[in-house]
């Protein structure tokens, strides 16, 4: 055995940290090293630098960061963001201001106003804020600021859970060609997963989980800071779904949303929803997978859903379309409900796996057993956790554990209907090849016409 072995699998022994968390103490102290460490890596590690910076529009070079930078103001006081990113290609510059949180400390709209003005008046580009408050998109701010101070200085916003997952998919899917800088990289993944570093994900659905969920169940939810404070944490929940995928599967799992719906747009949705049908909803697209994948958290039946629909195969009749998809769902839960819609008729078939496995006519379409299907639904159903936090029986963690569990077991072993390639009509090379006829000739109207005249009988 060697030596390197033998020590790693003493127990107790734990490798040495490049970034280790022992001794943080306080908010300020975690934010300084959270700050630090995520820079220096910017730097250390170009190829991750590049890939997150790239859509803020930072070029590909060298990146320079620096931390606790001071400006002063033209009243006089002295400005001290948590950080700068300097990249300079050529005669382009692009430079930008950095502003952290950790924990469950929010960003101020104040405070990120006063770094705007910093930064226009001393020619920065942007001004990025990172904190747990998770976005749909970097250039989707949690804070509100004056909108004119964003015509010359853009605003751009990381969450920490998306930092982290864009690490771990540079570190296991994109990779780093230097094998110092992948580890150096892998140390600061250990470090932001570290509950001490203030860096983590999802936290809880609030304070006012309970009271919601409960006054949704029983019919008297009404439109509330209360049930608008959920809305908020179930739009940044079903965006730390995403993120979470993505570190699974190395590609960019996304939510469904309308092109010019704004936050508060979506937000005033999700409350009518919850507050009229009891219901939240969202729907994440996964690339290359079958189908989009609904989720919906009815708080009145309590009960957690999670659908996927295709389309069914294009070229068979009805009873091969159904064997075509049994066929797949042969390791599937027998509590999965199959549904099958049909053209030019308003309600599906459908049943649980475990019957129609056995019977699978009960899924053909009785007014016409020989109408072929159009599309499949296949859905789970399973008891919503109740939980505001992240522990065991949580609404976090049990929709989470679903939507993994839904996918991981089921859509991505679902593949479409591919139509069998056109095959070449066989020919018996021995047997004389027949010889096309030629057409007969075309006439115009005036030559057929003429024609016609000279065959009719002459009149006197």
């Amino acid at each position: 055995m060697k030596t390197t072995d033998a020590l790693s699998s003493r127990d107790g022994w734990r490798p040495a940290r490049l970034l280790p968390t022992v001794g943080i103490r306080g908010q300020e102290e975690q934010e300084r090293r959270a700050t630090s460490a995520l820079l220096a890596v910017m730097r250390a590690v170009p190829e991750f630098g590049h890939a997150l910076l790239k859509e803020l529009g930072a070029p590909k070079s060298l990146i320079q960061t620096f931390a606790e930078v001071r400006f002063r103001t033209a009243d006089g006081k002295t400005v001290i963001p948590d950080g700068a990113i300097v990249c300079e290609r050529g005669k382009r510059s692009w430079t930008c201001l950095v502003e952290v949180k950790t924990g469950s400390a929010q960003l101020r709209d104040d405070q990120v106003s006063s770094y705007l003005d910093v930064a226009r008046d001393n020619g920065f580009d942007a001004v990025l804020t990172i904190s747990n408050q998770i976005t749909s998109s970097s250039a989707e701010s949690p804070v509100s600021v004056d909108g004119r101070k964003l015509k010359k200085v853009a605003l751009w916003h990381f969450s920490w859970w998306r930092v982290i997952t864009d690490a771990i998919v540079q570190s296991r899917y994109r990779g780093v060609s230097d094998p110092d800088q992948a580890w150096i990289l892998d140390e600061l993944i250990a470090y932001l997963d570290h509950e001490a570093s203030g860096a983590g994900g999802f936290t809880d659905m609030g304070e006012n989980w309970v009271a919601v969920r409960k006054a949704a169940h029983d019919g008297t939810l009404r439109p509330s800071p209360e049930a608008r404070d959920v809305a908020e944490r179930w739009e940044q929940f079903t965006n730390y779904l995403c993120l979470g995928l993505s570190q699974d599967l190395g590609e960019n799992v996304t939510v469904l949303r309308p092109r010019r719906q704004t936050t508060s747009m979506r937000l005033d949705e999700i409350v009518r929803m919850l507050t009229g049908e009891g219901r939240l909803e969202a729907t994440l697209r996964v690339p290359g997978a079958i189908g989009d994948i609904d989720l919906r958290a009815d708080l009145r039946t309590r009960q957690t859903l999670t659908r996927v629909s295709f389309a069914a195969p294009g070229e068979m009749r009805a009873t091969p379309r159904i064997n075509w998809l049994l066929r797949q769902l042969k390791e599937a839960p027998g509590d999965l409900r199959v549904d099958v819609a049909y053209p030019n008729a308003r309600q599906t078939t459908a049943g649980l796996l475990l019957v129609v496995a056995e019977e699978p006519e009960r899924l053909l379409y009785e007014p016409d057993i020989r109408r072929e299907p159009r599309s499949f639904s296949l859905t789970l159903l399973r008891k919503m956790g109740q939980k505001r936090g992240k522990e065991e029986g949580s609404f976090v963690r049990e929709t989470r554990n679903q939507i993994v569990d839904f996918y991981g077991d089921l859509v991505q072993n679902l593949k479409p209907w591919q139509a069998r390639a056109p095959r070449l009509r066989e020919v018996d090379l021995d047997e004389p090849a027949e010889v096309a006829q030629p057409d007969p000739p075309a006439f115009s109207q005036d030559e057929t016409r003429d024609a016609g005249d000279a065959l009719e009988p002459a009149v006197s």
